[in-house]
């Protein structure tokens, strides 16, 4: 049997709102993953009391540590009753916080991630803006030695803010009642946070991440603003991923969705995803500067719409209606080329020529789905046309390839990736069609607690426009509630580089 969660309380108190939260949300059935339920431990108000409760704990077998209870608000923007999840609390690191903390918000609170400093006084008005400038969110009196003593267990520290910088210590009364309902809400989620606790293994896929058409098209980008100077209008978002657009525009670029938004003679950046002919008019007409930061790959299949037309063939075009790639290749022929998403589609496909038929893809689709569709126009047309060479661009291919090879061996499988990534969606897709479950997550706050509760093993892999540093918050976040081997499984191994355009090279 597994040790249960000890839940460290100063005072009896915040010990009592947890326990009754703790109550409200058992059923007769409901238990830890282990079999146990969890102990709240008072250790009493103030720095000495922590550290002899500290020194207590090693006398005692316990699993994971949560150490909760009040705490002093730093920043201006804190409430009485927001809670403040430590991500360092002395010494120690709490990897797991990220996960936790979104786990609160998901339950209807208010929760921060942030350093949490451990003092042996009540802190002071003039106190709060030095501590605050060093970067702490929150001061308390007895959680830096209680989360030392958890050692190598997982260790989880909660606090609820009972007063502000505003209101120091005249709010306390009200702010502490809010702070201690907050505890009583959070109490049930630190069960949930236990329950995947464990030891488990992660097996990375490879190759997984950055593709070189978006590692190009990124650094047309920041090249540009390094060149020109902000803003750089962007039209669409570069790439699709929210981490990588909230970087540029930090840094000075300007997404738009329509040329209309960008003034009259700026500097323009055609996305990756590529553009029709009518938009390349639409800048040249308004003096736009643009630079093109479409995939080579991408504009490989814009040139064969164009031959295919040109040669009076009916182009079926496989792909997601309303995706900006699909747009932008069906503007290249509009009066030849025919979205076709399912076999369905091929059915009722009325080609001037049924002779005369070519098929093209999108670059970031399935391998089965491509297949199926394809499959269909071959059967339907014997004499149907294909691209020279694969559409499904090599970075999705591998990609997939790589994570049916950690699916297999996986309880349960990641993909760092946005929802509006098609390459990445196709991955979660890629698993579930091999039976393994598997979740698109933006960053390490989108994973749901319940989802790792019995998971011994984790496949991990990130979409074609998902930054590497995803991924290493997401294994840093899940080594965060317990022991966590990780090993890498390579498929093949990528070489490609793509050229810059002449407007940005050095």
């Amino acid at each position: 049997m597994t040790d249960p969660l000890l839940i460290c309380a100063p005072m009896r108190i915040e010990a009592r709102a947890i326990r009754r939260g703790l109550r409200s949300s058992a059923s007769s059935a409901e238990t830890l993953r282990s079999g146990s339920v969890p102990e709240v431990l008072r250790t009493g108000f103030g720095t000495t009391r922590a550290a002899q409760a500290a020194k207590n704990m090693s006398h005692r077998p316990f699993g994971p540590v949560a150490v909760m209870g009040v705490g002093a608000g730093l920043t201006d923007d804190l409430r009485p009753g927001d809670l403040v999840v430590g991500t360092d609390v002395g010494a120690v690191s709490c990897g797991s916080a990220p996960l936790l903390a979104a786990e609160l918000r998901r339950a209807g609170l208010s929760a921060r991630t942030g350093p949490i400093t451990t003092v042996d006084h009540l802190v002071r008005r003039h106190e709060r803006a030095s501590l605050a400038a060093a970067g702490y969110l929150l001061a308390d009196m007895e959680s830096g030695p209680l989360a030392a003593a958890a050692g190598e267990h997982p260790v989880a520290v909660v606090r609820a803010v009972s007063d502000t910088p505003d209101r120091p210590l005249a709010g306390i009364v009200s702010g502490g009642l809010a702070a201690l309902r907050s505890l009583r809400a959070a109490a049930p989620v630190l069960r949930r946070w236990a329950d995947a606790c464990g030891p488990r293994q992660v097996l990375l896929a490879g190759p997984r991440s950055f593709c070189a058409g978006v590692e190009r098209a990124i650094e047309i980008v920041e090249r540009a603003l390094e060149r020109q100077g902000e803003p750089i209008y962007v039209r669409k978002q570069i790439v699709h991923n929210t981490r990588v657009v909230g970087d540029l525009e930090s840094r000075g670029a300007v997404f738009v969705d329509e040329l209309d938004q960008v003034p009259d003679g700026a500097t323009v950046v055609f996305s990756a995803h590529g553009v029709s002919p009518a938009v390349r008019q639409d800048a040249s007409r308004r003096g736009l500067a643009v630079i093109d930061a479409t995939c080579p790959l991408v504009s490989k299949v814009h040139a064969e719409a164009r031959r295919f037309a040109a040669d009076g063939y009916t182009v079926a075009l496989i792909g997601h209606a309303g995706h900006e790639e699909v747009e932008g290749t069906l503007g290249e022929a509009p009066s030849s080329t025919v979205l076709v998403q399912t076999p369905e589609d091929v059915a009722a496909l009325r080609p001037r020529d049924g002779e005369r038929v070519a098929y093209l893809m999108q670059t970031t689709l399935s391998l089965d789905e491509a297949a199926q569709v394809s499959g269909a126009l071959r059967e339907r047309f014997p004499a149907v046309r294909g691209p020279g060479s694969d559409d499904i661009c090599y970075a999705t291919t591998n990609r997939q390839v790589a994570v049916r090879a950690v699916a297999a061996d996986s309880d349960l499988v990641l993909v760092a990736g946005s929802a509006n990534s098609s390459n990445s969606v196709r991955l979660v897709e890629a698993c579930e069609r091999n039976g393994t479950p598997a979740h698109l997550i933006d960053s390490a706050a989108d994973i749901d607690l319940g989802w790792l509760t019995g998971v011994s093993t984790v496949g991990l892999t990130a979409g074609a426009s998902a930054p590497p540093a995803v991924v290493e918050e997401i294994i840093s976040a899940l080594a965060g509630l317990g022991p966590l081997s990780v090993s890498e499984r390579v498929t093949t191994t990528e070489s490609i580089r793509f050229g810059l355009p002449k407007e940005v090279r050095q």
